[in-house]
Parts: C-alpha cells; structure tokens; sequence
C-alpha cells in the first residue's frame, strides 16, 4: 500500500471513529486533524469537505461489511450456515470496531441531509447491499430461502442484527453480543426459509 492510500485510510479510520462517538455535527476537520496529528489544511488536500470526507467514511464502512459477506457468499456451504456466518460476522464487527456499526446508526441514517447528493438511496453501501442481494438471490436459488422481495428480507436481516446491536450498546443483554449470534442466526433462517 502507498504512502497517500494509507494516509487517506488513516484519516478515514479517525474520522469514522469520531463521527461516531461525536456525531457529524459536532465533530469538525480540525477535530479530525488535531486527533491524528496532522494540519486542517493538509486534511483538505485529502478531502475538500466534511461532507466529502463523511461520505467517503460511508463508502468505505460499507466495502469493509461487503468484502466480509462476500467471504460467506464465496463458501460452498448451506444457506442456514451462511446465515451463522453473516451474524458472527456482522456481531463480532459490532464488538470489536463498533464505530462501523456506530456510524451508520448515529451518522449515516440520522442525518439523511448530508448525504442527499452523491448518496441517494443505498448509494454509498451498495457493496454491503450488494453481497446481501447475492446471498438472498443464492438462497432462493438453492430452495432454501422464501422468494420474496429483496427489501422484506434485508429489512428483516439488519433490522434483527441492528437491533440486538443497539440492546447491546445500551447495556442491556444479559450475555455478550456473540452468544446469541447462534440463536439469533435460527431465527432469521426460520424467519426466510422456503416452506416448500
């Protein structure tokens, strides 16, 4: 990896990391800076804008989850295991770099306005959108997954996992995120399986 690619990995790693504990509104380009120990204005030779840099962070959160699921989605393995997989995945991402899941909870879906232009619809995760279309699309394929339509079902799947995320960022599952992955993992299988 080159010197500039790495720097620009490194400032997206810091400002993902404090958009999410600050949020984007409070969080500034100097903030950024100060943090990694580097100019404003030498920032800005990276990113032109916050909301520039805010949507690379997006982009970038995004190719991270879908570079995992397209792991899962390359095995040769059932559609239940699969499932197993994308939760451990998805879990152990939420409690060991919380700031992804973080991000997009409290910055990306909270604050739509800054991302209207250049990130319209699933824009700016359409590489966790995508892998998640493959796996659906795979498992109706095999019979094992309901053919239903692709919102329902994501819907259903991240709804689940954000859901058990945001329980466990309040403090209030009684076990760690990763013992449940196994159930909640059934859950959504029985939830998307094909009755035929």
């Amino acid at each position: 990896m080159d010197k500039k690619r790495k720097k620009t990995e490194n400032i997206l790693e810091s400002a993902l990391l404090l958009f999410a504990k600050k949020g984007f509104y409070a969080t500034t380009i100097p903030d950024i800076a100060k943090y990694m120990g580097m100019s404003a204005g030498n920032l800005y030779n990276y990113f032109p804008s916050k909301e520039n840099l805010a949507k690379e962070v997006i982009k970038y959160s995004s190719d991270i989850l879908g570079e995992r699921i397209r792991k899962v989605n390359d095995l040769d393995c059932s559609t239940k295991e699969k499932i197993d997989k994308i939760v451990y995945s998805y879990f152990e991402m939420a409690t060991q770099k919380p700031q992804h899941i973080d991000y997009f909870l409290r910055v990306y879906l909270s604050n739509k306005e800054v991302f209207k232009d250049g990130c319209e619809g699933m824009l700016c995760v359409s590489s966790f959108v995508t892998e998640m279309m493959i796996f659906f699309e795979d498992g109706v394929a095999r019979g094992e997954l309901r053919n239903q339509d692709f919102f329902s079902a994501f819907g259903l799947f991240m709804g689940y996992l954000g859901g058990f995320v945001f329980l466990n960022g309040e403090g209030v599952l009684q076990k760690s995120l990763l013992e449940y992955a196994d159930e909640i993992a059934t859950n959504i299988y029985y939830a998307l399986k094909s009755n035929a």
